[in-house]
């Protein structure tokens, strides 16, 4: 059992050092915050598509629920949506609200159908 909450545990900060280096270049480059977290989001989506058809036991804990569970944000995506709504911009939380979750599920099977070809 300790192995398991020391391969989630390393996984998780590896996504979280990977999710605040693309917080920081986005910040870098002059990008809203908004779009590296949807950026997170969805390249997370898709890559726990893949390790979920390509990945068992350590390796799952390890990069599917550790570091994609570390690198993926759905509580910035929650306080954001609400931000644009308390900043009077409800069409923008709303296409922010759609798009995020549309595209995390849409990259989600595109990350399990491919990875199920390619690891089968």
């Amino acid at each position: 059992m300790i192995k398991e909450f020391i391969l989630v545990g390393l996984g998780g900060a590896l996504g979280s050092i990977s999710r605040y280096t693309l917080t920081l270049l986005a910040a870098h480059l002059a990008i809203a915050s908004e779009l590296a977290t949807f950026a997170a989001n969805i390249i997370g989506s898709f890559l726990i598509g893949i390790l979920i058809a390509a990945t068992k036991g350590d390796a799952y804990l390890f990069a599917a629920i550790g570091f994609c569970g570390g690198f993926t944000t759905f509580s910035t995506f929650s306080a954001q949506a609400l931000q644009l709504f308390q900043a009077g911009q409800r069409l923008s939380g709303i296409v922010y609200i759609l798009t995020s979750v549309i595209c995390a599920l849409a990259f989600t099977a595109l990350g399990l159908c491919l990875g199920g070809k390619i690891f089968k």
